[in-house]
């Protein structure tokens, strides 16, 4: 049940991108590359950054859609482009803090990878990469002693009471530096689409430089092997969650260590996967105005009874609630269960799902869950890992920043890019037998240096190790791209959310999770939206509808 998205907006962050692997996230959601349409949030009428496709590039094996269904590459090209026409710095220093979720890298002196980015940057990069456990606090550390880099990571969270005050206070505004064509000066930051850009809009103005991921963190995956032994070869024959339920049933062999669902890691027995095929809001729903909470909705509570039954007939592989995320991956890529959740990146790659499952039998055939049933929704809550912000500065400074955060944003294929996710070929990496950049030992300690949260194009589809993973991505995305719904509160603010939010997850998350296990009642549902609303719920509606309310009417 734990959801991958924060109300504001910002992701946490789930699988890391293997080597030789690009994790998907997609073209514009909105919009093509004309004007640009305004932004509303907290009264103000903005203009997002126009989205300008990258010119002269690659050409994809599958196309994007102005959908946001991502490119697909099936090799590395041979021949690198040249995404910065000189660099964006002309000496001096810039100042760089971000979160990563690697070992750290070798220091500067040690590093020929390190050594060459600065060289292009044309500049000295002082770089504090801080483990995403001690960010939070190292954060707020810079803060407090009035310590803020030139660059910093933004996520959700940090521990900000009062958001919108603190980017007009410490961070530079860059409604006007990259609103509408202005963007056009930064070709690389123009090339991300609004549907990105939308994530660092603090207070009604762009104070974030997003980071992007995957449009949506996915349904989880199924077996396709198991599901065609039981009679399904296709999930379009799934017409409903009844037909589900049997098929689920059907594959349940305890006798040969089988079972129909794992659960997930932090309790809800699967119940993200199910509250999407239900058509549950992402979040909240708005509805004539009102704003409705997921957990307040027929759906959702149909969703819950749904996986409670799911228990109650054996379908859930019993105790593995308790599993580790190790744990759930080996269980499931061994067979031992035929439905699983996990964020879409994990699926590709020589560690992924498919690469592995095979591994340990050859007729494996797992893939994406797309929707099924005439209800089934897919939640866009997996947009970004986090926003850039800007300590305040002047104008000079301001566009110094912006195009160093051009610079890191070169896309997929150019020289810039394979050398923040490779190094230096010889070095760093070789080519493979299908051209494909393979790190070296070495390369693997080199770029730990997090470049790619500082800023990063839209990630195309690439796995060096599989054609197919790639097509079946490409399509799985597509298909919950079609279905997909947004948070209608992303953008705006409400000091409530953001002071009690962990409060009330954890909260519904426990209870939730003691309804599916049987060790209470369905309608105790009804007791936990009654607190819910009391202990700070009713409170954050209020505050998000009154933003609602101050914004204008698109024009």
């Amino acid at each position: 049940m734990r959801e991958s998205v924060s109300r504001r907006g910002f992701l946490r962050l789930g699988a890391a991108t293997a080597a030789g692997v690009v994790a998907s996230s997609a073209l514009a959601a909105c919009g093509g590359g004309s004007a640009a349409p305004a932004a509303k949030a907290q009264g103000l009428t903005i203009k997002l950054p126009t989205y300008t496709p990258p010119a002269g590039t690659l050409t994809p094996d599958l196309p994007g859609s102005p959908t946001g269904v991502p490119e697909g590459y099936f090799t590395y090209p041979d021949k690198l482009f040249k995404a910065v026409a000189k660099p964006p710095m002309s000496g001096g220093t810039v100042k760089i803090a971000v979160q990563t979720f690697l070992p750290p890298p070798p220091g500067r002196a040690e590093n020929p990878a390190w050594q060459e980015v600065e060289k292009r940057l044309g500049g000295t990069a002082d770089v504090q990469a801080v483990s995403s456990d001690d960010w939070p606090t190292k954060f707020n550390t810079m803060v407090a002693g009035g310590t803020l880099p030139d660059m910093f990571t933004y996520i959700q969270s940090q521990g900000v009471n009062n958001l919108p005050a603190f980017a007009a206070s410490q961070c530079t505004d860059l409604t006007a530096l990259l609103g509408g064509d202005a963007v056009k000066e930064y070709p690389n930051l123009a090339a991300i689409p609004q549907v990105f850009w939308k994530q660092g809009i603090v207070g009604g103005k762009l104070y974030g430089i997003p980071i992007p991921r995957n449009m949506v963190g996915g349904l989880g995956f199924y077996r396709a092997d198991m599901f065609a032994k039981a009679g399904v070869t296709d999930l379009a024959q799934i017409s409903d969650m009844d037909r589900l339920f049997e098929l689920l049933k059907e594959v349940t062999r305890p006798k040969d260590n089988q079972w129909g669902v794992l659960t997930m890691v932090g309790g809800g027995y699967g119940l993200s996967i199910f509250s999407q095929l239900f058509g549950a809001p992402n979040a909240w729903r708005l509805e004539n105005g009102r704003l409705v909470h997921a957990i307040e909705t027929e759906e959702y509570k149909a969703a819950v009874e749904y996986v409670r039954k799911l228990r109650e007939a054996g379908v859930i592989y019993p105790g593995s609630e308790g599993f580790d995320g190790l744990k759930r991956k080996n269980e499931f890529n061994s067979g031992h269960a035929a439905m699983v959740y996990d964020g879409l990146p994990a699926y590709l790659g020589p560690t992924g799902y498919l690469q592995t499952s095979k591994k340990i039998d050859p007729t494996a055939d797992p893939r994406p869950l797309t929707p099924v049933g005439p209800k089934a929704k897919a939640f866009l809550n997996n947009i970004v890992v986090s926003i850039t912000m800007l300590k305040k500065s002047d104008e000079q400074r301001a566009k110094e920043l912006l195009r160093v955060a051009d610079f890191f944003a070169s896309p997929f294929g150019s020289e810039e890019y394979t050398l923040f996710t490779y190094g230096l070929e010889g070095t760093d990496h070789t080519r493979d037998a299908k051209g494909a950049p393979v790190l070296t030992e070495q390369g693997g300690r080199d770029t730990a240096v997090p470049w790619k949260f500082v800023a990063a194009p839209t990630q195309a589809l690439f796995d060096s190790s599989s054609k197919e993973a790639v097509k079946i991505m490409h399509d799985a995305i597509g298909k919950m791209i079609a279905v997909g719904v947004e948070d209608p509160t992303v953008g705006l603010y409400s000091p409530a959310n953001e002071n009690k939010y962990e409060s009330l997850y954890t909260m519904r998350t426990d209870r939730v999770t003691s309804i599916v296990a049987g060790r209470a009642p369905l309608s105790d549902l009804d007791k936990l939206v009654k607190d819910w609303r009391a202990q700070g719920g009713d409170q954050a509606r209020a505050e998000f509808e009154e933003a609602l309310k101050q914004s204008p009417k698109a024009g």
